[in-house]
Protein backbone atom coordinates (compact mmCIF):
# COMPACT_ATOMS: atom_id res chain seq x y z
CA UNK A 1 0.00 0.00 0.00
CA UNK A 2 1.46 3.59 -0.97
CA UNK A 3 1.50 6.09 1.53
CA UNK A 4 -0.31 9.25 0.83
CA UNK A 5 0.43 12.65 2.01
CA UNK A 6 -1.90 14.47 2.67
CA UNK A 7 -4.12 11.50 3.95
CA UNK A 8 -7.81 11.57 4.09
CA UNK A 9 -9.08 12.95 7.51
CA UNK A 10 -6.08 14.95 7.89
CA UNK A 11 -6.89 18.78 9.67
CA UNK A 12 -4.79 21.79 9.41
CA UNK A 13 -4.29 24.07 12.71
CA UNK A 14 -2.90 27.51 13.03
CA UNK A 15 -1.11 29.03 15.80
CA UNK A 16 -1.18 32.14 16.74
CA UNK A 17 1.25 33.35 19.38
CA UNK A 18 -0.74 35.59 21.49
CA UNK A 19 0.47 38.29 24.60
CA UNK A 20 -2.87 37.91 27.16
CA UNK A 21 -4.75 34.68 26.63
CA UNK A 22 -8.35 36.51 28.35
CA UNK A 23 -7.95 39.28 26.15
CA UNK A 24 -7.80 37.06 22.83
CA UNK A 25 -10.31 34.33 24.20
CA UNK A 26 -12.79 37.31 24.37
CA UNK A 27 -12.05 38.33 20.70
CA UNK A 28 -12.14 35.03 19.13
CA UNK A 29 -15.46 33.65 20.51
CA UNK A 30 -17.15 36.81 21.65
CA UNK A 31 -16.27 39.15 18.83
CA UNK A 32 -15.05 36.57 15.79
CA UNK A 33 -17.93 34.02 16.64
CA UNK A 34 -15.33 30.97 16.94
CA UNK A 35 -16.32 27.75 18.43
CA UNK A 36 -14.68 26.57 21.96
CA UNK A 37 -13.03 23.04 21.97
CA UNK A 38 -10.81 22.80 24.89
CA UNK A 39 -8.41 24.77 27.13
CA UNK A 40 -4.51 23.92 28.58
CA UNK A 41 -3.44 25.35 31.72
CA UNK A 42 -4.41 28.86 30.76
CA UNK A 43 -1.37 29.32 28.47
CA UNK A 44 -3.36 27.21 25.10
CA UNK A 45 -6.63 27.85 24.01
CA UNK A 46 -8.06 25.40 21.29
CA UNK A 47 -11.03 26.69 18.54
CA UNK A 48 -12.81 26.71 15.37
CA UNK A 49 -13.47 29.60 12.90
CA UNK A 50 -15.36 28.68 9.73
CA UNK A 51 -13.63 24.80 9.78
CA UNK A 52 -10.71 25.63 10.25
CA UNK A 53 -9.02 24.98 13.52
CA UNK A 54 -6.84 27.91 15.90
CA UNK A 55 -4.81 27.13 18.43
CA UNK A 56 -3.80 30.44 20.77
CA UNK A 57 -0.75 29.86 22.30
CA UNK A 58 1.49 31.87 24.86
CA UNK A 59 4.81 33.31 24.70
CA UNK A 60 7.39 30.35 24.79
CA UNK A 61 11.33 29.38 24.33
CA UNK A 62 12.80 26.37 22.48
CA UNK A 63 12.12 22.55 23.28
CA UNK A 64 13.47 19.61 22.32
CA UNK A 65 11.01 19.20 19.33
CA UNK A 66 11.97 22.93 18.25
CA UNK A 67 15.17 23.85 19.03
CA UNK A 68 16.23 27.34 18.77
CA UNK A 69 12.80 28.68 17.68
CA UNK A 70 10.77 31.01 19.71
CA UNK A 71 7.07 31.56 20.47
CA UNK A 72 6.31 35.35 20.11
CA UNK A 73 3.22 37.64 19.49
CA UNK A 74 3.65 40.03 16.93
CA UNK A 75 5.98 42.79 17.78
CA UNK A 76 4.74 45.99 14.96
CA UNK A 77 0.53 46.04 14.54
CA UNK A 78 2.23 47.58 11.41
CA UNK A 79 3.88 45.15 9.91
CA UNK A 80 2.52 41.55 8.99
CA UNK A 81 3.57 38.19 7.95
CA UNK A 82 0.49 36.54 7.32
CA UNK A 83 -3.42 37.74 7.66
CA UNK A 84 -7.09 35.79 7.54
CA UNK A 85 -9.29 36.76 4.50
CA UNK A 86 -12.90 35.97 5.08
CA UNK A 87 -15.35 35.94 2.19
CA UNK A 88 -18.37 37.31 2.99
CA UNK A 89 -22.05 38.22 1.42
CA UNK A 90 -21.86 41.38 2.50
CA UNK A 91 -18.99 43.39 3.40
CA UNK A 92 -20.55 46.46 4.83
CA UNK A 93 -23.24 44.33 7.26
CA UNK A 94 -20.22 42.21 8.37
CA UNK A 95 -18.54 45.04 8.97
CA UNK A 96 -21.34 46.67 11.04
CA UNK A 97 -21.79 43.66 13.33
CA UNK A 98 -17.91 43.07 14.13
CA UNK A 99 -17.78 46.19 15.07
CA UNK A 100 -20.64 46.54 17.35
CA UNK A 101 -18.95 43.29 18.91
CA UNK A 102 -15.83 45.06 19.28
CA UNK A 103 -13.49 44.72 16.68
CA UNK A 104 -11.40 47.48 15.40
CA UNK A 105 -11.28 47.97 11.89
CA UNK A 106 -8.54 49.92 10.06
CA UNK A 107 -10.72 51.43 7.85
CA UNK A 108 -14.50 51.10 6.67
CA UNK A 109 -15.23 49.00 4.14
CA UNK A 110 -13.74 50.12 0.55
CA UNK A 111 -14.63 49.07 -2.77
CA UNK A 112 -12.34 48.23 -5.07
CA UNK A 113 -14.35 47.80 -7.90
CA UNK A 114 -14.42 44.25 -8.30
CA UNK A 115 -14.37 43.45 -4.49
CA UNK A 116 -15.52 45.30 -1.32
CA UNK A 117 -13.09 44.76 1.51
CA UNK A 118 -11.92 46.20 4.96
CA UNK A 119 -9.01 44.90 7.87
CA UNK A 120 -8.93 44.39 11.60
CA UNK A 121 -6.77 42.79 13.68
CA UNK A 122 -7.19 40.84 17.03
CA UNK A 123 -5.57 42.33 20.29
CA UNK A 124 -2.33 41.06 19.63
CA UNK A 125 -2.19 42.72 15.69
CA UNK A 126 -2.67 38.93 14.02
CA UNK A 127 -4.62 40.87 10.67
CA UNK A 128 -8.08 39.97 8.91
CA UNK A 129 -9.74 40.58 6.14
CA UNK A 130 -13.40 40.71 5.36
CA UNK A 131 -13.63 40.65 1.75
CA UNK A 132 -16.73 40.43 -0.96
CA UNK A 133 -16.41 39.61 -4.66
CA UNK A 134 -18.29 41.97 -6.52
CA UNK A 135 -19.94 40.68 -10.11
Amino acid sequence: MAEMFPEKGMEITTILVVSNMEKSKKFYLDILGGEFYREYGGSSLVLKFLGHWILLVTEGGPTEDKPETYFVPPDDHKRTSHSFTIRVEDCKASYEILKSRGAVFITPPKDWGGEIRCFFSDPDGHLFEISQAVP
